[in-house]
């Protein structure tokens, strides 16, 4: 006998009463049984989703998954716009699933995958099926695009207000919130992160239901135009109708932006002056976020929620100040407890380490490894020449590949406008040549000028070899040593909530431990090394082979 599955991709028009599944399931059940030799393996239905997209589509996965195991011998479906408007998707599938002897039969096109000529009917069938989806995806967008400019508003709710019908009605309680959180920045001159925690510590629900608020969340709010009354629309579009992947509009696509379209929660003035302070402070703050600016910075890890500590600075009485590290989830969220809502926050590590206390650690644990300076200088050295040497490749053969591949690529260029000016090509047709085409260009054109770079550069290896030994010895001996080479030795340094630091170097497989008396003095105490922990007599850290 032979085992049929059968599959329907069920309409998500509530009035097609032809395509319900009720109706596909008696149609299927009815037309398996009717076959001799025939036993029904199951019937296989996704509601409501996409034929553009398998990824989604859990009963067909869950089908071609049935298919491997040997299960399903043939499968039965309507059509092959019901099974995959993407010839990608439906050529690759009834190839993989033949390959496993497992054939499908698209019942209204007539056709069958175990047919000899099955290739050639499958792609002219899926080939119009999926012109077909990126024309309803064009309609789709051009009425969307009316309704946005017609002010229908498409998303969902957010704090303080309510969509319904694609409309914006203020929430009071939500509202009440949002106009907290202007006027804690705006007049009592708080920082983002400090709103955050009082939020949190107030228990205050956020749109999501919960008291998870953070200094991002609220950046979010302040900068949100909607609060103010106006609508800005399309920040995301989807460039490809088939994988219906979600990108930020960067200028690719108009957006849709209306000015007074509902009541504000903000009045003008305050949210404009808002977003004068925000760029004021931001710009006081040099670049932004912490990055690499410190050579601590993202290296410092919490033993217990695993986030990396963030550097704040204190001031002293005396009016001096001093840069300190802290669990990045305790700064935000406080002390490890729940929340109004019943949710785990913050961290139980509340330990602070100043970061001059840091160095101080890291530079015990480097100079606490016994090395052999005059190896490691040598392997260094050759390490580094063998590096360049590596670089000295000139990539000419590479070079002139590439060359002939943009000689080609702009002939290619130079057929598709005569084409288009020959009236051979539609216009839609011609842009989306073109564009692909200069795309292609300038990759190749970005790796004919990096290995151009790269020529430049290795003409003064041989010149630099000198340079770079004095350099190395200079850093391996401790005389040039600074804060940031150190911070390059580091390779992560752990805070433990009972006052252990634990250190890791790079290239060692060892790690080193401290342990801290007493946080409120920042006090560094170099605690004993037990057999277990850190065994750090290390001869030399590369090999002299």
């Amino acid at each position: 006998m032979l085992q049929v599955a059968a599959y329907c991709r069920v309409s998500t028009d509530k009035e097609d009463q032809a395509n319900s599944f009720e109706a596909q399931q008696r149609y299927f059940h009815d037309y398996i049984e009717r076959q001799p030799d025939w036993e029904l393996q199951g019937i296989y239905a996704d509601e409501g989703i996409s034929g553009t997209s398998t990824r989604k589509r859990v009963e067909f996965n869950k089908m071609l998954h049935a298919a491997e195991m040997g299960q399903i011998d043939l499968i039965v479906t309507k059509e092959v716009s019901r099974f995959a408007r993407n010839t990608v998707d439906a050529l690759q599938i009834t190839r993989d699933l033949l390959k496993r002897k497992v054939g499908v039969l698209f019942l209204s096109d007539n056709i069958d995958t175990r047919d000899d000529d099955i290739n050639l009917r499958l792609a002219m069938m899926s080939t119009f099926a999926e012109e077909e989806s990126r024309k309803t995806s064009k309609r789709s967008k051009w009425g969307q695009m009316r309704s946005m400019e017609q002010g229908v508003v498409f998303g969902g709710s957010l704090l303080g207000y309510d969509v319904v019908g694609g409309k914006m009605s203020i929430n009071p309680e939500g509202a009440e919130i949002v106009r907290l959180i202007f006027h804690k920045y705006l007049q009592e001159r708080k920082g983002c992160s400090t709103i955050a925690k009082e939020l949190r510590e107030a228990g205050i629900l956020s749109s999501k239901g919960n008291c998870l608020w953070s200094s991002a969340t609220v950046t979010k709010i302040l900068k949100n135009e909607k609060y103010c009354g106006d609508l800005i629309q399309k920040k995301t579009y989807t460039p490809d109708v088939l994988t219906h992947e979600k990108k930020y509009n960067h200028g690719d696509e108009p957006l849709v932006e209306l000015k007074d379209h509902h009541e504000p929660i903000i009045d003008r003035e305050t949210w404009q002056a808002v977003q004068r302070e925000l760029y004021r402070r931001n710009t006081a703050k040099g670049s932004g976020g912490h990055g690499n600016r410190y050579p601590l910075s993202g290296k410092i890890r919490c033993g217990e929620c695993g986030k990396s500590f963030v550097s704040r600075t204190k001031k002293r009485k005396d009016g001096s100040s001093y840069k300190r590290w802290c669990c990045f989830t305790a700064t935000n969220e406080g002390l490890r407890r729940t929340d109004g809502a019943g949710n785990p926050m913050g961290c139980s590590v509340g330990r602070q380490i100043r970061d001059d206390i840091a160095m101080d650690i890291l530079r015990r644990s480097v100079n606490a490894v016994t090395l052999d300076k005059k190896a490691i200088i040598s392997n260094l050295t050759r390490i580094v020449e063998s590096v360049l040497a590596s670089g000295e490749d000139s990539g000419e053969q590479e070079l002139r590949r590439l060359e002939i591949e943009l000689e080609k690529l702009q002939a290619r260029n130079d057929t598709i406008h005569d084409r288009f000016f020959d009236e051979s090509i539609s216009k839609a047709d011609f842009q989306r040549a073109k564009a692909r085409c200069e795309g292609e260009i300038n990759r190749v054109q970005e790796k004919i000028t990096a290995i151009k770079q790269r020529q430049a550069l290795n003409t003064d290896t041989q010149t630099l070899k000198p340079d770079i030994r004095s350099a190395i010895t200079g850093i391996v001996s401790g005389r040039t040593a600074n804060d940031a080479f150190y911070g390059h030795l580091l390779q992560q340094m752990t805070v433990y909530q009972d006052g252990r630091v634990e250190v890791a170097l790079n290239l060692l497989p060892a790690k080193w431990t401290c342990v801290l008396d007493g946080l409120e003095k920042y006090r560094a105490k170099i605690g004993a090394h037990s057999a277990s922990s850190v065994p750090m007599s290390v001869s030399s850290p590369f090999s002299s082979g």
